[in-house]
Formats: structure tokens, C-alpha cells, sequence
């Protein structure tokens, strides 16, 4: 037990300490390329740097089972090159064994990345694109709620609310519609009702509308007036409105099941919210995936110059896996692959393969 919590220890401090190295390689990075993006806008350095630390937690989530196998590499050369390992099967300790504590590590850390890191993530990369709206002057919004489909547009000039019944799967068909307009000072100014509403190039087409002037000094019901067709200006796209609500990592995961059950009802399809739900699911065991694949090429006693060479061969392999994974993630997502297969295939698969080269280099 005294060996396990060493061996725990070490392997999270190693961790610790490159994750505060990536943290600040991020930060910089990042800082230079907010720099560059709105420099020329009136944004002063704190702006900057606001948006600079919302980013980053996003960067480096992404990048955590690279940080995961560079400190399972790190940990294991440098327990190899101190001669430990060769003292623990010395004492008859198997290295299979001596790898349960870095392992049942990776595990803890991955499911904290998942309960806390992940509503932390989605959270400053929610403040991060509002505040991106801001500094360019433009904003746009969409929410699937209970009570319908919301989606808002403006720029400088006022705000447009849009509630509709019903929407296809890209939210560029409405039924059921309701246009609410607001000037800059927050002022409603107009409503319109329509039984439809299609997004075309750079506007809105409405059928059968009825509008109201919220600003006429009589009743607005008094001069409201009906329309066969009405075009409303947009500076919305699809692919805008899709990206609103189409990128998972925005989501908080303890919110996401209830958020595909409303995208579910609304008329969208879910699968790709699905996917990304069991992805991070499975991210603490594609994390013990990571450290196996870093013990088996580094596990043993280094000789000669072959260290670099199975350092190499172990980030290769990480990467190649990462790369399926994702691979299988977009598989998931075209529906090509179930959404359970094509999240927790991968790290499995490659526990697999980790433990099969353990289990040929040692002896047990």
C-alpha cells in the first residue's frame, strides 16, 4: 500500500506540473492570437485578456490526454532511469502491479475533468463567444426551452426575438412564428405573427403575417395589418443558427440529456449531442487508455540510445488512437455508428492494445 500511494503521488504531481506548463504555453499563445483578432477593434488589454482566460479552459480540455500520456511518459523514464522499477520486481512486485496507482490517478483525474472541468468549460466558452458578440457589435442566440424554439438576432440598431411553434432539423424553417422587435433602448416597437417563416439570403420570409406597431399612438390591434408575404431583414446564416445549438462542449454535461430531450421535441436531431454526451462519458477511460499506452513503451529499464525511439513510438501511437477516436466520433454523428460504439470503442480498444504490449514485454 506504502508503494501504490508513492507511485500515486509522483504520477500526480508529474501530471500537475505539466498541466501548469500547458496551462501557460495556452495562455500565451492564446493571448497573442486575441491580440491579433482584435487588436484593431476598440478592445482595450484587459479585454483581451478577459477573453483570453475564458479561452483557454477550452484549449487546454482539449488537449488533456496529451498532457495525460506526456506525464505518463515523464513519470515512468524517470522512475526507469532511477532504477525503481528494477528495486520493485526486485522486491516482487510485478510492473503490471506497480501500474494500478497511476492508473486508478488517471481514472480520479478523469472524472473530475468530467463533473467539474466540463460545466467550467462550457460556462467561460458561453461568456467567451458573448462577449466576442460584443466587441464585434452583433448577437445572435438561439435556446430550445419548453415552450418552443428561440432564437434571437440584432446588431447595433436593436434586437429581434423569434419564438416559433415548430423547426426543421437546421432552424432555417419556422411554423407557428413570432417576431418580437426591440430598438436600442430595449423598447418593443414591433410584432409579427406568421404561419411560416423560411430563411433566405439576408432576410426572413414570412406567409400569411399579421403585423402590429407597438409605437403607433392608437391600439396596436386598431392598425395591425395582414400580409400574404413579408420579408424581414437577417443577417443570421444556417450555419450560424445550427452552430448555436449544434455545439455540444457549450452544454454543460449534467444539463446535456435534458437538453436532447427538448432538442428531440423540437424537431431536431440529437445524435450528434448523443455522441459528444458519451464521448465525455468515456473520457476517464480513454484516460487510463493514455497512461497504458505511455507504461508500455517506457515501463521498462532504458538501455542505450532507444529511449527516444519508444518515447516516439508511444506519442505516435496516442496521437493515431486520438485520431480514431474522433474519426469514430464523426461516424457517430453521420449516424454511420451507434452513438454508444463510436465513444466507448476507442478507449477501449486501446486499453486493449496497451495491455497486450505489457503483457509481451513483461513478464508479470
Amino acid at each position: 500500500m506504502t508503494l501504490h500511494r508513492y507511485f500515486a503521488r509522483r504520477f500526480l504531481f508529474t501530471f500537475l506540473g505539466m498541466f501548469a506548463v500547458f496551462v501557460l504555453i495556452m495562455l500565451l499563445a492564446d493571448l497573442v492570437e486575441q491580440l491579433r483578432r482584435f487588436g484593431r477593434l476598440e478592445a482595450g488589454f484587459m479585454d483581451i485578456l478577459t477573453l483570453t482566460l475564458l479561452n483557454v479552459p477550452r484549449a487546454v480540455y482539449r488537449i488533456l490526454p496529451l498532457i495525460m500520456i506526456l506525464s505518463a511518459i515523464a513519470l515512468f523514464l524517470s522512475l526507469a532511469r532511477s532504477s525503481e522499477l528494477v528495486v520493485t520486481r526486485a522486491a516482487g512486485r510485478s510492473a503490471l502491479r506497480s501500474l494500478l496507482a497511476p492508473l486508478a490517478v488517471a481514472l480520479t483525474i478523469g472524472v473530475l475533468a468530467v463533473a467539474v472541468m466540463n460545466p467550467i468549460v462550457a460556462g467561460t466558452s458561453k461568456q467567451f463567444e458573448v462577449r466576442v458578440d460584443d466587441l464585434r457589435g452583433e448577437s445572435s442566440t438561439l435556446s430550445i426551452a419548453s415552450s418552443g424554439f428561440w432564437l434571437r438576432q440584432g446588431n447595433q440598431d436593436g434586437q429581434t426575438v423569434i419564438r416559433a411553434q415548430s423547426t426543421n432539423l437546421d432552424g432555417t424553417r419556422l411554423t407557428k412564428v413570432t417576431f418580437l422587435s426591440f430598438d436600442r433602448e430595449g423598447t418593443p416597437v414591433r410584432r409579427i405573427e406568421a404561419e411560416k417563416a423560411q430563411l433566405q439570403n439576408n432576410a426572413w420570409g414570412l406567409e400569411q403575417a399579421k403585423v402590429w406597431n407597438l409605437q403607433s399612438p392608437n391600439t396596436p390591434e386598431a392598425t395591425a395589418t395582414r400580409e400574404d408575404t413579408l420579408s424581414i431583414p437577417s443577417s443570421l446564416t444556417a450555419d450560424q443558427i445550427r452552430d448555436s445549438f449544434g455545439t455540444p462542449s457549450s452544454i454543460p454535461i449534467w444539463e446535456l440529456p435534458a437538453f436532447i430531450d427538448r432538442l428531440q421535441a423540437a424537431g431536431f436531431s440529437a445524435r450528434r449531442h448523443l455522441v459528444w454526451f458519451h464521448s465525455e462519458l468515456a473520457l476517464p477511460v480513454f484516460l487510463v487508455a493514455m497512461v497504458m499506452i505511455g507504461a508500455s513503451f517506457t515501463l521498462r529499464h532504458q538501455r542505450g540510445g532507444r529511449t527516444g525511439l519508444m518515447v516516439m513510438f508511444a506519442i505516435t501511437l496516442a496521437f493515431l488512437i486520438y485520431f480514431v477516436r474522433n474519426f469514430a466520433q464523426v461516424l457517430g454523428e453521420n449516424g454511420q455508428l451507434p452513438a454508444l460504439l463510436a465513444a466507448w470503442a476507442p478507449p477501449f480498444a486501446a486499453i486493449g492494445l496497451a495491455l497486450g504490449f505489457l503483457l509481451h514485454s513483461e513478464d508479470g
